[in-house]
């Protein structure tokens, strides 16, 4: 699929000079970009939400789910 897209001249001549570095041409360059900027935020959506619906709920732990746990545990010498 071919794009085009406006980006200032420092910008262009900087990602310029990383291509010709990593032997790389402009299409794939910019390739690689959008992808690593698709993927990093490719979950953003669903930690939005999940932090909406935790936002309103109760996080403390139940207090015997708490002591239940710390009696599972082996006691050790430090």
């Amino acid at each position: 699929m071919k794009t085009a897209i406006s980006i200032p001249d420092p910008l262009f001549e900087a990602a310029e000079a990383v291509a010709r570095r990593l032997g790389l041409s402009r299409s794939a360059l910019y390739a690689r970009a959008v992808e690593a900027f698709v993927r990093a935020h490719r979950g953003k959506g669903v930690t939005e939400a999940l932090d909406a619906v935790y936002a309103t709920e109760e996080s403390a732990l139940d207090p015997v789910l708490g002591q239940l746990q710390a009696s599972s545990l082996c006691r050790e010498d430090w």
